[in-house]
């Protein structure tokens, strides 16, 4: 019998997760035993680690099993509402991490920029969110604000909401995006008509905007770097 099928408290030292933690580091650690330390304990037949290996094994890979709902996490023979609850609210709390890390004191020189931002936060979402990046005069984000949330076919954007939030902020310039789920990056008509009426209304309050990104899981459309501008 291998290894990974006797429980954790009959292994050596070295190969539970926690006491590897605490003798190695966290980066000694694979995604499945970091999960394991979050589940706590498997079952009479299977380590946590073994149950943590075959949940990642189902789901791919992390950026997959944070998009799993703690229902989805419970048909895992093993896992119950604790369980599964520990997963999702670590899972979140990494992708709320990467996000601030990718905010704090960002100078915007490119699309990518905006998208290294804006990834963690809606690239990955089963529905459609419009939000909008706010800038000083350095071309400095100052803050990130979500304008509207609604289902695949799209979402409703108040154009004075926008300014109201630019004023609020002190916001000199400022970057649409929104995501789809849908992976097709290209824009809609009501994209780009939305994109229009904004800058529009921009110029007349002295706040450019500098760009509209559309945004999926792992790429994205700039309305500049394609001349829409």
């Amino acid at each position: 019998m291998e290894k990974s099928n006797f429980p954790i408290t009959d292994w050596s030292e070295d190969d539970k997760p926690r006491e590897k933690l605490m003798l190695k580091g966290k980066e000694a650690l694979s995604d499945a035993e970091l999960i394991a330390i979050l589940i706590g304990s498997g079952s009479r037949n299977e380590s946590a680690v073994s149950l943590s290996k075959r949940i990642l094994s189902s789901a791919g890979n992390l950026n997959a099993l944070g998009k799993l709902s703690i229902s989805s996490l419970m048909q895992f023979k093993g896992v119950g509402e604790a369980k599964a609850i520990s997963i999702v609210a670590a899972l979140e709390l990494g992708r709320r991490q990467r996000s601030e890390d990718a905010l704090i004191f960002k100078k915007i020189s490119s699309s990518k920029a905006v998208f290294e931002i804006m990834q963690p936060i809606i690239g990955q979402l089963p529905h459609e969110e419009f939000w909008i990046l706010f800038l000083n005069n350095s071309n400095s984000v100052i803050s990130k604000s979500q304008l509207s949330k609604g289902g695949i076919t799209g979402t409703v954007v108040d154009v004075r909401l926008v300014f109201k939030l630019a004023m609020e902020n002190g916001a000199t310039a400022l970057i649409l995006c929104h995501n789809h789920p849908s992976g097709n990056l290209t824009p809609s008509e009501a994209d780009k008509q939305i994109t229009k009426k904004i800058k529009q209304a921009g110029e007349s309050l002295d706040v450019k905007v500098l760009d509209h990104l559309i945004i999926t899981e792992s790429k994205y459309y700039s309305f500049v770097d394609e001349g829409i501008f």
